[in-house]
């Protein structure tokens, strides 16, 4: 019998998408998370700046106001690997996320929500002025 936190680790490796997080194209990583017709959405708040001085270290604030968020992820397709994280809500959890991301080049920083069957989109452009990724 396995102990408790080799057990955490095995049930958290089998939820992570690994296929999604390695590949080198956007479009991909929106394949491999099963991510199908969004809609864009006003109703996803991104606060990120408009201009980051240096792409290693941007701050960003992703809010869904759309009912019933299940999951939230997060795209910079001019990143050698173009999706950034993908987190996912359960028993009613706020649907409000703050992290820091690198950011290779100037890019849209690319937010899809998933609600039931349905995936909305929102993007916010950002200035790199000193690459992140190198």
């Amino acid at each position: 019998m396995l102990p408790i936190n080799a057990l955490a680790a095995l049930l958290n490796a089998a939820l992570w998408n690994k296929a999604a997080f390695e590949t080198a194209k956007l479009k991909e990583a929106s394949n491999n998370l099963a991510i199908r017709d969004e809609v864009a959405s006003a109703d996803i708040q991104i606060i990120a700046p408009d201009r980051a001085e240096n792409g290693a270290i941007v701050q960003v604030e992703v809010k869904s106001n759309i009912a019933n968020t299940e999951e939230i992820s997060i795209f910079v397709e001019k990143n050698p690997t173009p999706l950034i994280a993908h987190f996912k809500f359960s028993n009613a959890a706020e649907p409000f996320i703050v992290t820091r991301i690198k950011m290779a080049d100037t890019s849209d920083i690319k937010v899809v929500v998933k609600a039931g069957s349905q995936y909305f989109t929102n993007a916010k452009n950002v200035i790199v002025l000193e690459n992140g990724c190198g």
